[in-house]
C-alpha cells in the first residue's frame, strides 16, 4: 500500500504531517473549497459548483452539480468515485460520496455540505 504524506494545519498544533486518507480528505475539500479561476497559475483548479447554490434545485441543476463533483475529484489520481448522492437543503447541498483511494482497499463515505450562507465546504 502507498503512503501518501502531506502537510496540513487544520486543527493541528505542532505536528503538520498529515498522510493517507486524511491527506485525501483534506485535498479533496480544499479543491471544493476554491472557486475555480482563483488559484494562480492553475485556471481550471477548483470548482464552479458555487455558482449552481442559487440556482433552483430541478434535476438539470442536480446534474450539472454531480458533473462537476465527478470533475473535480478527476483531478485527483489518488480518487475513483463509487457512488455519489445530493440532498438539496435549505441553506445548500449536502453531497455524500463513496470513494475508492487507488491505495485502499475499503471505500471512504465522505458527507460535504456546502453552505451557501458561509460560502464554505466542509465534513458532516
Amino acid at each position: 500500500m502507498a503512503t501518501f504524506i502531506g502537510f496540513s494545519t487544520i486543527g493541528k498544533n505542532k505536528s503538520f504531517t498529515t498522510v493517507d486518507n486524511e491527506l485525501v480528505k483534506i485535498d479533496l475539500l480544499n479543491a471544493f473549497n476554491i472557486r475555480q479561476g482563483e488559484l494562480p497559475g492553475r485556471p481550471n483548479y477548483g470548482t464552479v459548483l458555487w455558482s449552481f447554490l442559487f440556482e433552483n434545485q430541478i434535476a438539470e441543476t442536480q446534474t450539472l452539480i454531480t458533473n462537476e463533483v465527478h470533475r473535480v475529484a478527476s483531478g485527483d489520481p489518488r480518487i475513483f468515485i463509487q457512488d455519489l448522492v445530493m440532498y438539496p437543503q435549505d441553506n445548500g447541498v449536502l453531497i455524500e460520496l463513496s470513494l475508492q483511494i487507488v491505495s485502499g482497499i475499503d471505500p471512504l463515505m465522505l458527507s460535504i455540505f456546502f453552505d451557501q450562507t458561509s460560502g464554505t465546504a466542509s465534513y458532516v
